[in-house]
């Protein structure tokens, strides 16, 4: 696979000028590293839209912020769709972040897809895949 899907100019904009993140994956879980990351992207201001099947009522809640099971519900704009789901799965997100007008999709370390790269880019939508916002911070210094 080419390095296409790191392009530093959609990296950019996704850690620069994009505030809203919905994390596709956060639970309440503070084991799991959709929860860490989130939190990062809290302290590097940021907020977090927590995405997860399991969120039915409006007491569901992950780092003070209202969870939704699915990024349809989600009643206002998203800037980033970032996927924390097996491979497998993850092409769907890509599309459902396309349908809802999300300015990038970024795909953690380990979730590849590259039809759903295809697809979303060809959407105009630029996106970012196999790594990690905590990554390419630490690049940058």
């Amino acid at each position: 696979m080419s390095t296409d899907h790191l392009e530093p100019a959609a990296i950019d904009l996704m850690l620069d000028d994009c505030t809203t993140w919905a994390v596709v994956g956060l639970s309440g879980d503070p084991g799991r590293t959709a929860f860490e990351i989130a939190r990062l992207l809290q302290s590097r201001g940021k907020r977090v839209v927590p995405i997860h099947p399991r969120f039915a009522t409006d007491d569901d809640t992950v780092l003070g912020e209202k969870g939704y099971a699915t990024l349809a519900e989600v009643p206002f704009a998203v800037d980033v769709v970032d996927v924390f789901r097996r491979s497998s799965e993850a092409g769907r997100f890509a599309d459902e972040a396309v349908a809802i007008g999300a300015r990038g999709v970024w795909f953690q370390l380990g979730v590849v897809d590259s039809a759903a790269f295809e697809r979303t880019v060809a959407a105009g939508v630029p996106m970012v895949m196999d790594t990690c916002p905590a990554i390419e911070w630490r690049r940058r210094g």
